[in-house]
C-alpha cells in the first residue's frame, strides 16, 4: 500500500514516524518554508525536517489545489493528513483510490476545525481523544473508522496534553491503516457537533473564576500565551493551579507576592498560584525567582496590558 502523509507540526511528526516504521511513506506534503523570528530566518516545517531525516521525499506545494499533477504522477493508494493546514478539493481527493484519511485531536463531533486541543483545556474538559476519518469537503465532518478517548489532568498544558495526542495518533493511524490495508471495515457516521475556532494570544480575565483561569493559562501554554500586566509589565504565563482563598478582595488582586509564598491572585471565584511565568521579553522562570527583587506586592491589582 503507497502512502502519502500531508502534515505540517510537530504534532504530526509522531504518527508520520509510526507509519514510516509499519507501511512506508512514499513521499510527505507539508507547507512551504516560512520566515520566522526577528530575523525572519526561512525555516522548514517539523514534518519536513523529519522526513527529509529519513530520506523521505517531501513536496511543498504554495496551493495544493493548484498542484494535483505532482500527487497524481505518485500513483500511491491512500494519503493520510495531519494538521496539514491546507483545505483539499474534490480533485484531490479523487486521487487516492483507498480514500484520504484524516487525524484529527478530537471526539469527533465535538471539536471540529482548528485548536481543537487547546479548546478542550480551555473549556475545562476532562477528557478528549483522536478520531482517524474518511475525509469529505465538510469541516471534519467525514465518516468515523477510529477513535480512542485520552484523559486530560489537571496538572496538563496543551504542550504535554498535545505530546499524548500526538503518541495516541501515532498508534491509531497504524491500526487504521491496517484495517484500510485488509479491506471489510465499517464507518460510523457522526452526530450534530460544534466547530472551533484557532487560538490567539489572550488576556487573563481575573473575574472569572479561578477554574476558569488555570484553564486558559495551561490551554495557552507553551504558546500563544494567556497574559496580563501588573506595575507597568506585561507578563505571559505558564502555569498556574487553582487554590482556594475566602479574601475579601477584588479580583485581580494580588493576595500574596513573595518567594516563599509564591504569586497568588484572586479571581472571581477562590484564586490561582502562578507558578511559572515570562516577562515580556524576557525568560521563562518560576514566579518565585521573578519575585526575587520585584516589587510587586501583595494589594496590587493586575490592569490593562502595556503593549
Amino acid at each position: 500500500m503507497k502512502i502519502v502523509f500531508a502534515g505540517t507540526p510537530e504534532f504530526a511528526v509522531e504518527p508520520l514516524l509510526k507509519l514510516q516504521e509499519a507501511y512506508g511513506i512514499s513521499a510527505v506534503v507539508t507547507q512551504p518554508d516560512k520566515l520566522q523570528g526577528r530575523k525572519g530566518v526561512l525555516t522548514p516545517s517539523p514534518v519536513k525536517c523529519a522526513a527529509q531525516e529519513r530520506g523521505i521525499p517531501v513536496l511543498q506545494p504554495e496551493r495544493i489545489r493548484n498542484d494535483t499533477a505532482m500527487l497524481s504522477d505518485l500513483r500511491a493508494d491512500c494519503m493520510v493528513t495531519c494538521a496539514y493546514g491546507q483545505i483539499l478539493t474534490q480533485e484531490v481527493l479523487d486521487l487516492f483510490p483507498l480514500g484520504v484519511w484524516n487525524i484529527h485531536a478530537s471526539l469527533l463531533p465535538a471539536y471540529r476545525g482548528a485548536a481543537p486541543i487547546a479548546r478542550a483545556l480551555i473549556d475545562g474538559c476532562r477528557e478528549t481523544g483522536v478520531t482517524i476519518m474518511k475525509t469529505e469537503l465538510g469541516l471534519d465532518t467525514g465518516d468515523i473508522l477510529l477513535a480512542e478517548k485520552c484523559p486530560i489532568y489537571d496538572s496538563d498544558t496543551l504542550g504535554t496534553l498535545e505530546d499524548r495526542l500526538s503518541r495516541l495518533s501515532g498508534e491509531l493511524i497504524v491500526r487504521a491503516m491496517g484495517k484500510i490495508a485488509r479491506g471489510g471495515f465499517s464507518l460510523q457516521k457522526q452526530g450534530e457537533g460544534f466547530s472551533c475556532k484557532k487560538v490567539g494570544r489572550t488576556e487573563v480575565d481575573f473575574s472569572k473564576s479561578a477554574r476558569e483561569v488555570s484553564c486558559l493559562i495551561r490551554g495557552l501554554s507553551p504558546s500563544p500565551f494567556a497574559f496580563a500586566a501588573i506595575g507597568g509589565m506585561t507578563l505571559n504565563f505558564w502555569y498556574a493551579e487553582e487554590v482556594p482563598c475566602e479574601a475579601d478582595v477584588p479580583a485581580g488582586t494580588v493576595v500574596a507576592a513573595s518567594p516563599k509564598e509564591g504569586l497568588i491572585v484572586k479571581c472571581g471565584e477562590d484564586a490561582v498560584n502562578i507558578l511559572e511565568l515570562q516577562p515580556a521579553g524576557g525568560r521563562r522562570m518560576s514566579a518565585r525567582d521573578f519575585l526575587n527583587g520585584r516589587k510587586i506586592q501583595a494589594g496590587q491589582r493586575f490592569d490593562k496590558p502595556v503593549l
